[in-house]
């Protein structure tokens, strides 16, 4: 399998988001990709009121252009993630969806872990206008079995343990990290949560400036499952491409196998401690 992240710079501009994103999709695609992943927020990036007023279901406009585009490139697309407006739901979800060559959608992800933090002093509050999704999620690509996650979630360990218990051979993280918590910890992530799994990680971020005046970091990469960095974008829109060897993962899990050894009777969780 090729796998290729896409890096873009989201603004509050919907047209002009997904002329980028279609355009380094098709380049990606011809490059040889089998899998591409696009960022989070690929079609709108801006303040809450902006994604509340650009939101869409699954049947709207950007859902709709990655089943049409991957059905005719043949690939496997993850659209990045999107706000998603849910009937019933008072408020958005952070919404990543894959969808195969057939043009089917296979996955539907809602991001798990809001972003409610403050960093160098500023706020950010993903749950005023977000709220998180409760199911994890795996998604059948052409070659492989995709763990579906969204930025904020790679500094949770345990939910990409499960996702590899559960199958995933490939971990894709479609993130708008911040400029300030990318530069710290973004490659030290990305590269732990593969290692630490044994698996491939396709990590599509955003870079530069988005409204109102937040900044992504960028560094979109991919990593195997030894934490080698097989590509890394520069500090531009573009993507980067690595084709990915499943047979150098399975000699990596066999000849350090930590998946293997692991001693589930000796783990105890937050119900059994207390915390």
């Amino acid at each position: 399998m090729r796998a290729a992240a896409v890096q873009l710079n989201s603004t509050d501009d919907k047209a002009r988001n997904m002329e980028v994103a279609d355009r380094l999709t098709r380049a990606a695609a011809a490059d040889g990709a089998d899998l591409v992943v696009l960022p989070e927020k690929v079609n709108l990036l801006g303040p809450d009121e902006a994604l509340r007023d650009g939101a869409e279901t699954l049947e709207g406009a950007t859902v709709a252009w990655a089943r049409e585009t991957a059905a005719e490139l043949g690939v496997d697309l993850v659209a990045g993630s999107f706000a998603e407006r849910r009937d019933g739901h008072d408020k958005l979800s952070n919404t990543s969806v894959h969808v195969g060559p057939d043009g089917q959608v296979r996955g539907v992800y809602r991001k798990i872990h809001m972003f409610d933090v403050t960093v160098e002093g500023k706020e950010y509050r993903e749950s005023a206008a977000q709220e998180r999704g409760e199911e994890i999620v795996l998604s059948d690509a052409e070659g492989a079995r995709l763990g579906l996650t969204v930025c904020y979630d790679l500094r949770f360990p345990e939910l990409y343990r499960i996702l590899t218990l559960r199958g995933a051979r490939v971990l894709v993280v479609p993130s708008a990290f911040t400029r300030a918590t990318g530069t710290a910890h973004w490659d030290t992530l990305v590269r732990a949560r593969a290692i630490e799994n044994q698996a491939f990680v396709v990590a599509a971020d955003q870079i530069g400036i988005h409204p109102p005046d937040n900044e992504s970091f960028g560094g979109s990469q991919i990593v195997d499952p030894w934490g080698d960095v097989l590509a890394r974008a520069d500090d531009e829109e573009c993507f980067v491409a690595a084709d990915l060897d499943f047979d150098r993962q399975d000699e990596v899990r066999a000849t350090l196998p930590s998946l293997a050894n692991r001693v589930p009777s000796a783990y105890r969780w937050e119900q059994e401690v207390g915390v």
